[in-house]
């Protein structure tokens, strides 16, 4: 392997980690010395400094990890909150709903229900932390199932899913209400 091809290799792992990788750890998985991934790692800080790049690779202990420079803290803090801030869209609100109102349930169930795949919406609510994993099935493929959480409830101000709004029930007449005691409460006298 080249040193170009090394240092490529070492950047990629450390990009893909995430996490701090142990100098040995490197070194075997591209077959380099331990003392020459210490080169590398300063190759490739000299190429992000003369590049002005956002990046850096920090030596902790025997391991190394890549990161930002400390002065665009600011700039990551503003994005991750508006990422989180971000309104649900209406798939996502659907979903909510399904689980909301019969969880635990699986991805399956509020699929069978949308009539649409909805493991991203779901992956996506678990990541915005309205929903957990709860437990997984006793049947074959063990699916996970999902249920709100205390951050759902925050978000949407309810003390618990005893507050949330009764479901649209049919009546005689085919129109939906969304309130059981809609007709009793809105008489006007």
């Amino acid at each position: 392997m080249l040193l170009n091809e090394k240092t490529a290799a070492v950047e990629a792992i450390l990009f893909a980690s995430g996490d701090a990788v142990d100098e040995k750890r490197i070194a075997e998985s591209t077959q380099t010395e331990t003392t020459d991934v210490e080169k590398i790692i300063r190759i490739l800080n000299d190429r992000y400094d003369s590049n002005m790049s956002a990046l850096t690779i920090i030596h902790i202990e025997n391991k190394y990890q890549m990161c930002t420079r400390k002065e665009y803290a600011d700039y990551i803090k503003a994005a991750m909150e508006s990422k989180k801030q971000t309104p649900l869209s209406n798939a996502a609100m659907e979903a909510l709903t399904i689980i909301a109102y019969n969880q635990p349930v699986t991805k399956a169930f509020v699929e069978s229900v949308r009539g649409i795949d909805s493991s991203s919406v779901i992956n996506s609510l678990v990541e915005k932390g309205l929903l957990d994993e709860d437990s997984r099935l006793n049947v074959p493929g063990r699916p996970i199932s999902y249920k709100t959480n205390e951050n759902f409830l925050r978000c949407f101000g309810l003390s618990s899913l005893d507050d949330l709004p009764p479901l649209v029930r049919e009546d005689e007449n085919n129109q939906g209400s969304l309130f059981e005691e809609e007709t009793d409460n809105n008489n006007i006298e």
